[in-house]
């Protein structure tokens, strides 16, 4: 399993809209990735403001759907949520 993580995080004149991602931003990344499951994180304590978690069966899988002639759409719908640079992750999910 894999697991794809984004992070936002925490910042001076950073800002997020928490809903917009949720009820809008997550739901077209799912239309156009189909990730086999998908978690979101609204950030309480720490460094981050808000995270999401990606989970593909496979590398191919995740590959594949990275590669999605749609993934720009994804991209370009950044700004109207936030306007923080965010951090990924990739890993392999070992237990």
């Amino acid at each position: 399993m894999i697991r794809f993580t984004v992070n936002y995080p925490k910042g001076e004149g950073a800002t997020f809209d928490h809903a917009y991602y949720a009820n809008t931003h997550i739901p077209l990344c799912n239309g156009i990735w189909n990730p086999t499951k998908t978690e979101i994180d609204k950030g309480i304590d720490g460094p981050n403001v808000a995270a999401v978690h990606f989970y593909f069966d496979s590398m191919e899988t995740f590959q594949s759907s990275m590669g999605s002639p749609r993934s720009g759409e994804a991209l370009a719908d950044v700004p109207n949520y936030t306007n923080i640079v965010p951090t990924t992750q990739l890993s392999e999910i070992v237990a």
